[in-house]
């Protein structure tokens, strides 16, 4: 085991906090106060070829390993969870399941520009009544001729008024239960199709969330994706995707929190000394700490297990739960050791503990993950092999190419 990062690592990982220090710390006050969502962000992410860092160089991508997104994650929400909120959903709930499940013709059409950032991925999952329970999702996909017909809506979708394409799971047959959900590419442009940004968020105000609609949208048979009735399994391989940048960008979250707790500990004053020097406060400290190392060593052990092509549904799972539990912790001892000022935006720890609510809850609630855990223990639960994996790192060059 190397738990020494490479020089390439080493290198995304300066070019990310210089970004954030420069470009989103300036100015996310404001953008959270406002509720505004600054999409010129993730132009400049693509700029620096960050939209496709773990997607082969052959679709466009920087062909860097699994481990590098986290790096990437991690740095991201350490300025702001919006922003690692994005690139999760781009790169690893849409690009990475295009990349295990998309035929070629759709990879070259939607994932080679996603991946350099001239399109941005979003996905259509969550409905206002099926969250966890993803069974009883109501969106329907009616074969007809050479279309799918669809019609629903979903909700709880980061990127909704932002994204130009989105992967969306719909029922094309009902009676099947969760063996008759399929995938789709849906295009913004598709006539029926439309979205509303939520307002009054508790936390990530500074990023665009909300509903998408489908009214009758056509959808050509060519943008199904992977065969009919395999859209849970699909979704499920995603979030496998999608949970391990959520738990790389909550260690970004402890490490915001150290920062701001560590500075403030050497500012503030109390009984004649720093409030560093009492050691109820270095308990508080001594605990971010210890969740940030076991977090990260965590999230890089599914990362690793990413770059073997080995199956990491538990791993990712463990990562996600512990890593967005620690991070919650973190924010709230953040504020606390703010003391009254923590209370106020006058500096950024209560951002941290409302930005870090939402991730304890999605893409799998902390309950469903010990759930999980528990199961895999047990015996009750075990992972089977999928007919389609993401590819072993590092990636082979097309015969093409070659």
């Amino acid at each position: 085991m190397d738990f020494e990062l490479t020089e390439e690592q080493e290198m995304v990982r300066k070019m990310v906090r210089q970004f954030v220090d420069k470009e989103i710390n300036p100015y996310i006050q404001d953008w959270d106060d406002q509720g505004h969502f600054e999409s010129s962000i993730m132009k400049r992410l693509a700029d620096l070829d960050l939209m496709g860092v773990c997607i082969p160089e052959e679709y466009g991508g920087s062909g860097m390993d699994y481990n590098t997104l986290a790096i990437v994650c991690e740095e991201l929400e350490r300025g702001d969870t919006a922003f690692r909120t994005a690139v999760s959903v781009h790169t690893g709930l849409n690009s990475m399941t295009l990349l295990q499940w998309g035929n070629e013709e759709q990879k070259k059409k939607y994932l080679t520009p996603q991946a350099r950032g001239e399109k941005v991925g979003a996905f259509g999952l969550t409905e206002p009544n099926a969250g966890s329970d993803v069974a009883s999702l109501k969106t329907t996909a009616v074969k007809e001729g050479d279309h799918y017909i669809l019609n629903g809506q979903k909700t709880w979708i980061s990127l909704c008024d932002h994204a130009d394409h989105f992967l969306v799971f719909a029922y094309t047959d009902k009676d099947k239960k969760h063996k008759g959900i399929s995938a789709f590419i849906v295009e913004r442009t598709m006539p029926g199709f439309s979205s509303r940004g939520f307002k009054g968020k508790l936390g990530i105000r500074a990023g665009n969330t909300g509903e998408i609609f489908f009214d009758n949208v056509k959808v050509p048979k060519e943008n199904l994706l992977g065969e009919e009735g395999e859209g849970f399994k699909i979704s499920m391989s995603a979030l496998d995707n999608g949970r391990f940048t959520v738990a790389a960008g909550a260690c970004g979250q402890i490490l915001a929190c150290m920062e701001e707790s560590v500075k403030y500990c050497h500012e503030r004053k109390t009984f004649g000394k720093e409030i560093g020097k009492h050691q109820l406060v270095q308990q508080m400290l001594a605990k971010m700490e210890a969740g940030y190392q076991m977090s990260r060593l965590l999230v890089f052990r599914a990362g690793s297990l990413k770059n073997q092509g080995k199956r990491n549904t538990r791993e990712t799972s463990l990562a996600k739960w512990q890593a967005c539990d620690f991070a919650n912790e973190a924010a709230n001892d953040a504020v606390q050791i703010h003391g009254a000022y923590g209370y106020s935006n006058e500096y950024p720890v209560e951002r941290f503990l409302r930005n870090s609510k939402a991730p304890v809850i999605y893409e799998g609630t902390r309950e469903i993950h010990t759930i999980m855990q528990a199961e895999y223990m047990l015996g009750y639960r075990s992972d089977k092999p999928l007919s389609n994996n993401l590819p072993v790192w590092p990636f082979e060059q097309s015969k093409e190419e070659v």
